[in-house]
């Protein structure tokens, strides 16, 4: 008798497996989809486009709910399964579940709704046209309302939505977070405006050409080991990375006055392209070979972007780079272009073009009105002034247009509402990390130096890429840090960092 359960567990497991491959393969088809409309489709492409992406999401949404996987789930239920088998039932069942309270239509409006939106919202924030984006935004907000009480009708909206994309941290933990980040970093930002100290005086004047600038980007990722066998580098209005491991579209964007944020930009996506090519490769297909979580994946970013990126042994490493591309540098020291790619701005608009401290005000900024959105309690039509409100409010600024404020980013024409706060769980993670991996391998900016970059790699995949989902998201941090979620040390490296680059 045990013996045939234990084959029909087998038998239900692989099929459960088989079915969800199917799932994964329409997602990366997406993908590819979403990276040719960002970066190769004709201008007039969209309503074709439109129709091919909705196809997918229902079809995805048909598979996932189908009795197929319902029949192998049930099956499974209380089975004898191996550690791995249990978190990929755990994980499937967590996805089923969420998508069988939710109608086919629905995904497919969202589907539509999203591909119509993209070129709608680049035009808005070409022309800083809120109004014209505003009915596309109602529509998105309208059908996530509509899913959320589709999944829970006796729960908050958000905190529904914000379990799409971090399912294992609640809303009160991350808010309790940003708020202690608000607490010690908005004085911190008050001292060094108070400061006389300016790190970024006359270093990066002048115009950096969008070729160079991507040339150095190349050549930058080189350095950190990029995969170009399974990578592909282009610019899009709005950076992203999309991808298995096997097959990374990483796009990034330039701006011709301000160098280092190209540079940022580069390696932040390389974080999340490292992160995704070095999950397992035999687990492709399962949720053991997918990232962990929004936040998860933010981490990943976050430490590549700035506990690598933003670091003096790295601003020297790249020195003779920087100034092969652009000889206007030569004779700048490499302190001086650390302490500038580090300086913290007085009239900060744009979120990804954020320093490492006034970030956080912004993802605060977004995670409110995101909340009061989708619960109820903002008008569309109010978001430009509550965003403003909120700027000033965070960080003495007001946006001059809307292009500068809240049509700056492409994320809520992806239907992507409720992941911003993620952006500071990987940062705070980040930072956790950082200490953790100081205390196997000794000091980060020493291992830059020697550009022990596979050393870095290595350890990252070890700590958490190998796991895909194997652990729920407080576990993992757990299993890589050996403590939970903690924003400490996030806080004191800012303290010390900064206090030294404004003398405070």
């Amino acid at each position: 008798m045990a013996a045939s359960n234990t084959s029909d567990a087998a038998e239900a497991y692989d099929n459960l497996v088989a079915q969800y491959e199917d799932i994964v393969h329409l997602d990366q088809i997406d993908n590819i989809l979403f990276w040719d409309q960002q970066v190769m489709m004709p201008a007039d492409g969209t309503p074709a486009r439109s129709g091919q992406r909705s196809t997918l999401s229902s079809l995805r949404h048909e598979l996932l709910t189908s009795d197929e996987i319902g029949t192998a789930l049930s099956s499974l239920s209380g089975a004898s399964l191996s550690d791995d088998q249990t978190a990929v039932v755990r994980e499937i069942r967590r996805q089923y579940e969420r998508e069988a309270e939710v109608p086919r239509e629905l995904q497919r409006r969202l589907s539509q709704a999203i591909s119509d939106s993209t070129p709608v919202w680049q035009a808005a924030r070409r022309n800083n046209d809120f109004e014209s984006f505003a009915p596309m935004l109602a529509e998105i907000v309208e059908i996530r309302q509509e899913q959320a009480a589709e999944i829970d009708p006796d729960a908050e909206p958000f905190d529904v939505i914000f379990a799409e994309y971090e399912p294992y941290l609640s809303v009160e933990t991350v808010e309790s977070m940003l708020h202690e980040l608000r607490d010690e970093l908005v004085p911190l930002i008050e001292e060094i405006r108070e400061s006389d100290v300016d790190p970024a005086a006359g270093v990066f004047d002048g115009t950096y050409d969008a070729d160079a600038q991507f040339a150095l980007s190349e050549e930058v990722l080189d350095i950190v080991l990029v995969d170009w066998e399974k990578t592909k580098l282009d610019t899009s209005t709005h950076p992203f990375s999309f991808g298995n491991q096997f097959d990374v579209r990483m796009t990034t964007r330039f701006d011709e006055e301000t160098p280092v944020d190209g540079l940022t930009s580069t390696l932040h996506e390389f974080g999340h392209t490292d992160y995704t090519q070095g999950l397992p490769t035999d687990a492709y297909g399962t949720p053991l070979g997918e990232p962990r979580s929004h936040g998860i994946h933010e981490s990943q970013s976050r430490f590549w972007e700035n506990q690598v990126g933003r670091t003096e042994a790295f601003w020297e490493l790249i020195q003779p780079l920087l100034i092969k591309h652009f000889p206007n540098l030569d004779g700048t020291s490499s302190r001086d272009l650390y302490a500038a790619a580090n300086q913290v701005y007085e009239e900060n608009y744009i979120r990804v073009e954020a320093d490492e401290l006034t970030y956080h005000m912004h993802i605060l900024l977004r995670f409110e009105i995101e909340r009061d959105l989708i619960n109820g309690d903002l008008a569309i039509e109010d978001v430009p002034a509550r965003w403003n409100e909120l700027m000033d409010e965070l960080l003495g600024i007001t946006p001059p247009t809307d292009t500068l404020g809240c049509l700056q980013d492409i994320h809520w024409s992806l239907g992507r509402i409720g992941t911003f706060q993620n952006y500071s769980v990987g940062s705070v993670f980040a930072a956790q990390l950082q200490a953790a991996l100081e205390s196997d391998l000794g000091d980060l900016e020493s291992l830059i130096a020697e550009e022990s970059f596979e050393a870095i790699h290595q350890w990252l995949t070890d700590a958490v890429h190998q796991y895909g989902q194997r652990y729920t998201t407080d576990e993992l941090i757990e299993v890589a840090t050996g403590e939970p979620l903690t924003a400490s040390y996030f806080v004191s490296d800012m303290r010390s960092k900064y206090s030294d680059i404004y003398e405070l």
